[in-house]
């Protein structure tokens, strides 16, 4: 079984556990992300279940027990709740400008993946993303930004491929970007020996503004 909750007052117990005895219901490395893309058919559809109130059940529990963890862009346009329609409680999301991951948020994946012990983590990366966009211009013209916005370009670069055609460059750089922040998390120390034993999996997808739609890649 799959657990490890935390209180509203404590992060660990006095054992250094995040155990109680509310047990999690179980779910294989699969079931989360058919319910994150059962939860994106809802919305494509314009039947989300889930609207975010502040009295919902779900937002005013001490129990804190999420099932995935979704690392996404800073977009405004792509809000994992909701595009995947999912409830308080059910995702920890770690959100950066083209998902680009420091430090702080590997840390925030790991404090995921072992404390939370969520058996998904889906990168999720999205059309028109801006952080993408400005890599490949930047490559192209010569034009590098500077201070800290210059790290993102750096970190989605090796995603690029100058050789692609020009028309699809930037969409080719959007699911390899997403492809290499897979296989960055795949191998974590934190990470590893999970995903072998079959109890994590980390998953590249891709949302479609235009439709509304999340696609799973590879």
């Amino acid at each position: 079984m799959i657990g490890g909750p935390l209180s509203d007052d404590s992060a660990l117990n006095r054992s250094g556990s995040t155990r109680d005895a509310t047990p999690r219901p179980a779910f294989d490395a699969e079931t989360p992300l058919a319910r994150l893309l059962a939860g994106n058919q809802r919305f494509v559809a314009g039947k989300p279940r889930f609207g975010h109130h502040v009295d919902a059940p779900g937002a005013r529990t001490t129990q804190h027990r999420p099932w995935a963890c979704v690392v996404g862009c800073l977009d405004s346009r792509v809000p994992p709740e909701a595009v995947l329609d999912q409830d308080f409680g059910s995702v920890v999301v770690v959100r950066t400008g083209g998902h680009v991951l420091d430090e702080a948020g590997i840390g925030s994946v790991e404090f995921a993946v072992s404390v939370f012990e969520v058996p998904l983590v889906l990168v999720l990366g999205h059309q028109y993303c801006g952080a993408v966009t400005s890599a490949v211009r930047a490559l192209d013209g010569g034009d590098h930004p500077g201070g800290a916005v210059g790290r993102l370009v750096d970190d989605i670069a090796a995603a690029i491929d100058p050789t692609d055609d020009p028309a699809h460059r930037v969409d080719r750089a959007i699911d390899r970007h997403v492809a290499r922040t897979v296989s960055v998390l795949s191998e974590l120390a934190s990470t590893r020996d999970r995903i072998a034993a079959g109890t994590l999996e980390i998953v590249g997808a891709r949302y479609q503004i235009d439709t509304g739609r999340v696609t799973v890649l590879g």
